[in-house]
């Protein structure tokens, strides 16, 4: 279980780190979401993998780590979801205001133009 979620978490963050180095603002958007999704899984894998532990106290048993969940990753990890969604609701609206103001999406707000032979000319007018 824990090399599927560390491939998981590295399949993530690579995914991410590629779609932040693309010249596009919401590409760009998708590569920070992807990298928080991996931070999340790594902070939830921190309060170890254990299958069928109880995450509350049961009468009877002695409450200690090695017998219940421990909730503070999770609950880290519920306060980073909730972050999370506000900033990416948050960098769609500055895209949507960025790409009205400069007409463009790129994260340079130069848009490469093709000439007549279909070659990119980086920076040139339209």
């Amino acid at each position: 279980m824990e090399i599927v979620l560390a491939l998981g978490i590295g399949a993530l963050t690579s995914a991410g780190v590629y779609l932040l180095l693309r010249p596009r603002t919401f590409q760009v958007i998708m590569g920070l979401t992807l990298i928080s999704y991996a931070v999340n899984l790594f902070i939830f894998s921190m309060g170890r993998l254990k299958i069928d532990s109880e995450p509350v106290l049961i009468p009877g048993i002695r409450a200690t780590l090695a017998t219940t969940a421990d909730p503070m990753p999770q609950a880290l990890v519920l306060t980073a979801i909730v972050i999370g969604f506000a900033m990416t609701a948050l960098f769609l609206v500055v895209l949507l205001a960025s790409r009205g103001l400069a007409g463009t999406d790129h994260v340079d707000g130069n848009e490469d133009a093709m000439d007549d032979t279909g070659v990119h000319q980086k920076g040139a007018p339209e």
